[in-house]
């Protein structure tokens, strides 16, 4: 664009902006120019300044620094423990005996003295007559008599903030060692110049007029737009780009999931994170020592660290599932069944929980539930695992469900979820049989996504339940990791607000 189109499309504010530079010979600062120009504050000319430039009539430097400055300016003159350990120690003839060093410097100052001594080689400590006792080195002797580097610079600082880059590194280093010490204050020193293009739209001409920039009902009712000057504006000119607010990505998912889920006939379900291990494994015929029951896999409480079970019929019939089968046929476990096991405290280890809860307040089929819930496993965190993660859980109570039924179903979601192939694999589960294993076949290779089954008759039975169960466990990070080409599970919770910002909508 030519440069009297711009001088044409300029702003007040950067046309008096643009004249005080060229009155203060073509460069000056953000608060020269606040009187030069009429400003009120400096971030006036600097919004003028960085339209200005974005229109390549002005550029701006910076320049930032680095000072240090004592927040407390009496430590120059008191001095710091070791000069004054070392002061103590040369006026008693060079050694002295730690305890007496305790006195003389009370409040555990002397520790830190001692300390520092040690570490900057101005005094060893040696045995005498049984004693501990502090014997200035060389380097301590010399050191009594005249001032240190380090002492040098918190006199220069007292004084007044120091450039960092006019300081010894190593000096700066053990000063800022010493926690509240030293205080770092960064200066940054800005100029706004004049370009070519600038000082050729000052030579055009720049007339200093008020516009109006927004056409308002008072004004057109007022007649007043007729007596005005209306700014032009340029289309073209740079502008930041606006992003529209949107729900977190792991939200819009979970509304997706909702909706098909409902769309299918589904109700939500839901469960409390706390549950005593009983709900959480011993009515999901879980055996009692089964490893996801340990310490590393399962996070129990300490308070509460035991949930009573008020239900003591159901108790009993899920004992009696562990210890001989109940009468469905099944020899359980084995064992003597211990109720301080199922009373334990634990947050949920899977979303199963809700399911089985589910079940025991609606027994009767038909009946389609299902949740997405955050569980927690006392698991490592990486790339793909995080103690703390959520889980897409579903069942079916049906008198004619079979196993074509649940796959069906989960072959449904998935195409529903963008997912086109498939695959079926046989699994264990102590609560399910047959069960089984998703896969989905994704950047050209089988990814796993969850399990499912069908409960077995000890988990139903004590519920009175009769009829099949279908019943499945998706992972919620992992399908989102796939959809939207995540590698490390960890990215989905950062919420970078540059990446939230350029997230599709649709």
């Amino acid at each position: 664009m030519d440069i009297p189109s711009i001088v044409e499309g300029l702003s007040y504010n950067e046309r008096r902006l643009l004249v005080a530079l060229g009155g203060l010979g073509g460069a000056a600062s953000p608060a020269d120019l606040v009187g030069a120009g009429g400003f009120g504050l400096e971030v006036e000319v600097m919004g003028a300044a960085s339209w200005l430039e974005s229109k390549g009539l002005v550029r701006i430097e910076e320049e930032t620094q680095r000072f240090l400055e004592l927040p407390d300016k009496g430590v120059a003159e008191r001095g710091l423990p070791e000069r004054r350990a070392l002061s103590i120690i040369s006026g008693s003839g060079g050694r002295l005996d730690m305890g007496a060093l305790a006195e003389r410097m009370p409040g555990g100052e002397d520790k830190i003295a001692v300390g520092w001594l040690k570490r900057k080689g101005l005094a060893d400590i040696v045995q005498q007559d049984g004693a501990k006792v502090l014997a200035l080195t060389d380097k301590g002797v010399s050191a009594a008599g005249s001032k240190m580097d380090y002492e040098l610079l918190l006199e220069r600082m007292a004084s007044s903030p120091v450039p960092e880059g006019e300081a010894d590194p190593g000096v700066v280093a053990d000063l800022k060692g010493r926690q509240g010490l030293v205080r770092e204050k960064v200066v940054t020193k800005r100029a706004v110049i004049v370009t070519d293009g600038g000082r050729e739209a000052l030579a055009s001409g720049i007339e200093l007029r008020e516009e109006v920039t927004d056409v308002t009902d008072r004004l057109i009712q007022s007649g007043g737009w007729e007596g005005v000057r209306f700014r032009k504006y340029d289309v073209g000119t740079f502008a930041p780009a606006v992003a529209p607010a949107k729900k977190h990505p792991l939200t819009r998912l979970g509304d997706e999931i909702r909706r098909l889920f409902t769309d299918m006939g589904f109700t939500e379900m839901s469960s409390e994170y706390v549950q005593p291990a009983f709900w959480n494994m011993d009515a999901l015929f879980t055996p009692q020592d089964h490893p996801a029951r340990d310490l590393q896999d399962t996070f129990y409480l300490d308070e509460p660290c035991r949930i009573g079970l008020e239900d003591e019929a159901l108790v009993q019939k899920v004992k009696g599932m562990h210890e001989n089968g109940g009468g469905t046929g099944s020899t359980g476990w084995g064992g003597s069944w211990s109720r301080d096991k199922a009373e334990a405290a634990l947050l949920r280890t899977h979303s199963t929980v809700s399911s089985i809860r589910y079940i025991a307040e609606h027994p009767d089929a038909p009946q389609k539930a299902f949740s997405i819930s955050r569980i927690f496993r006392n698991e490592s965190i990486d790339s793909t695992h995080l103690p703390e993660f959520t889980q897409i859980e579903g069942i079916v109570i049906d008198e004619n469900g079979s196993f074509d039924m649940l796959v069906s179903m989960i072959r449904e979601f998935y195409s529903r979820m963008g997912f086109g192939q498939v695959r079926i694999r046989p699994a264990y589960f102590p609560y399910t049989e047959p069960s089984l294993e998703v896969e989905v076949f994704f950047n050209g290779k089988w990814m796993e996504l969850g399990g499912a089954g069908i409960f077995r008759p000890e988990v139903t039975a004590p519920f009175g339940v009769g009829c099949p169960v279908l019943a499945w466990g998706f992972g919620f990070e992992r399908l989102a990791m796939l959809k939207w080409g995540i590698r490390d599970i960890r990215d989905l919770y950062i919420s970078d607000i540059d990446d939230l910002k350029g997230n599709t909508v649709l």
